[in-house]
């Protein structure tokens, strides 16, 4: 089906992207439901087309309201500050009509609120695109109203619904109005956070494009057994192999991706790392350098694991397994986006087998180990048993007796005066 035959208006047709003729599958199930104003809960692989599929009916609803020019009519929440701008932008291109602002932490404050207030073009802004944190800043500081909201997406809404940004969600929903259509779209849903998300819909139509949870065909994965020390020599070793033009290494904490960047450098591999704690200036110019091929290696946390469009990706490289199983998929989503072929690695430990099995159920398939060339495998698995040696019970029977820390120095003789002899 072509995005002509999707009763979308001239405005939106004529500024799409030439090479954007077909709608993908989430687009053609969702649009017309959207459009229909019903609410909808949309799951579709990443890299499907999912922006579009909620921002073309949102603006075409802005562009039809003759009364939008001075209320907020439209408001998509996402949880990174990246995914935010990249939103913003993706929305506002195909519209001129309408005012897009984005609102997100790492970015002045002063600023927003001058957008909001009044914007380039002399009118004030129709929809919003927001993180939770800075979105609620600016509602309780009574910045904006979203009194006349008509339409709320949550974007990447599993994320969202999780305990880190779930009470600012209900905050935040407390300040618009219940009668509004509400579209919740995601690459994944895991069961428990079914009920949250049902809780947030009116008579909702849920639309799948692909299986739940599931993972792009096109994507080529392998994963490698390796001790957990050799983690890094072991990346660096495929990279230098390979050479590959582009490849995103996510791991799990912060300090590490600085210290495994340095360590790449360190190899001639021209690399850098970008996580939570760098500037927001700093990450805008990392992601941009990479996107535009400057930087051929990007280590990062999960900070770019969701929505981040980067083209023609070729490779991904988990140098942790997540422990999260829902971020496996959206990690390895970063490549064989739109249609591209994409290679996704993971480098797995003996200590790592809970997660893997954690990915393996949610996206019911076997994933098995292979052998790294080169990196023989001397850890063992862990047997659950602990390695320390049995306690004596009764003393720590004895211990509990004891009164204080003093209790248990143990007396020594008192100290005998040093003898003096006369010097002759």
């Amino acid at each position: 089906m072509k995005f002509s035959e999707l009763n979308l208006c001239t405005e939106i047709l004529s500024n799409l992207p030439n090479n954007l003729v077909d709608a993908t599958e989430i687009q053609k199930l969702a649009i017309p439901e959207i459009l229909a104003g019903k609410d909808v809960l949309a799951l579709a692989q990443t890299g499907s087309g999912k922006t579009y599929a909620f921002a073309l009916p949102l603006v075409q609803s802005i562009i039809k309201d003759s009364a939008t020019n001075c209320a907020i009519k439209a408001l998509v929440i996402v949880p990174t500050r990246e995914l935010a701008l990249q939103v913003g932008e993706a929305i506002q291109s195909v519209s001129a009509s309408i005012e897009v602002v984005v609102l997100c932490g790492g970015i002045d404050k002063s600023e927003q609120i001058k957008s909001l207030q009044q914007t380039q073009s002399n009118k004030h802004p129709q929809l919003v695109v927001a993180t939770p944190g800075r979105l609620l800043d600016l509602l309780r500081e009574q910045q904006l109203s979203l009194e006349s909201l008509k339409q709320l997406v949550l974007d990447e809404a599993d994320r969202l619904m999780e305990m880190g940004f779930w009470p600012d969600l209900e905050s935040i929903l407390e300040f618009m109005p219940t009668k509004r259509q509400t579209l919740l779209f995601s690459a994944t849903l895991a069961p428990e956070l079914n009920e949250k998300a049902f809780g947030l819909l009116r008579a909702p139509i849920r639309v799948e494009a692909h299986a739940t949870n599931s993972v792009v065909t096109d994507i080529s994965e392998s994963l490698y057994l390796v001790n957990k020390g050799d983690k890094a020599r072991a990346l660096i070793a495929l990279i230098q192999k390979n050479q590959w033009s582009q490849v995103l290494v996510f791991i799990n904490a912060k300090d590490d991706a600085d210290k495994l960047a340095k360590r790449l450098v360190k190899a001639g591999i021209n690399a850098s790392a970008l996580h939570g704690d760098k500037e927001q200036l700093d990450r805008q110019q990392i992601l941009a350098g990479f996107k535009a091929l400057k930087l051929p290696v990007l280590v990062t946390t999960d900070l770019l694991s969701r929505g981040i469009h980067i083209d023609a990706l070729p490779v991904v490289i988990n140098l942790d397994l997540p422990t999260s199983a829902p971020v496996y998929v959206h990690r390895v989503g970063r490549t064989a986006r739109a249609g591209d072929n994409g290679v996704a690695i993971s480098l797995v430990c003996h200590g790592e087998a809970d997660n893997l099995k954690a990915i393996q159920l949610l996206t019911h398939r076997e994933l098995k180990l292979e052998a790294l060339e080169g990196f023989v495998v001397t850890d063992k698995p862990s047997t659950g048993e602990s390695k320390r040696a049995p306690r004596d019970k009764k003393a720590n029977r004895r211990s509990q007796n004891k009164r204080s820390a003093k209790d248990f120095v143990s007396k020594k003789p008192a100290a005998q005066k040093p003898r003096t002899t006369n010097k002759s």
